[in-house]
């Protein structure tokens, strides 16, 4: 009965006319579409895009050069030197993040102990020329100071998953 049954399916074009439906009902339903430059989607408060270093309420940054980032990396784009400062506490001298190499994989965010680096959803960024796809320390710090309100927000919305 069975072999019927499949050679009846196969003669008559069963499931091309059940995939032909398919089409037929989606094909007429209104499209959705997103005019980019006007009109943006939203953006998740876990979304990974342009990376930031963070200061505290007193305007000291927060790395402390614990190096944790750097070894996590599993792109090996992230380069930590350190110095200790007069009051014995270690300090960055350079932070540098190759862009190309980078994976926006959030490690570096999740490893850092005092949410120093983190990653901000902003994800419209570019690079005109080979030089500005290493963000230094300053322009990481510039990047942080321009978004801290933004990625306070993100943290607040997200404190209930972490």
């Amino acid at each position: 009965m069975t072999r019927i049954a499949q050679y009846l399916k196969s003669l008559l074009l069963l499931e091309l006319l059940a995939g032909l439906g398919v089409t037929l009902r989606h094909f007429f339903k209104p499209k959705i579409t997103v005019q980019f430059p006007d009109e943006k989607t939203p953006v998740s408060p876990r979304f990974r895009g342009l990376h930031a270093l963070r200061r505290y309420p007193n305007g000291e940054e927060r790395c402390i050069a614990c190096k944790l980032c750097e070894a996590v990396c599993p792109a090996l784009a992230i380069t930590i030197d350190s110095e200790p400062r007069d009051d014995g506490t270690r300090r960055t001298v350079r932070y540098d993040i190759d862009m190309f190499k980078c994976v926006y994989c959030g490690f570096c965010e999740e490893a850092c102990p005092v949410d120093a680096i983190v990653m901000t959803n902003f994800n419209h960024f570019h690079m005109e020329s080979p030089g500005e796809r290493v963000y230094d320390k300053q322009t990481l710090l510039a990047i942080g100071d321009r978004m801290e309100a933004q990625i306070a927000a993100d943290r607040a919305a997200d404190a209930a998953f972490r």
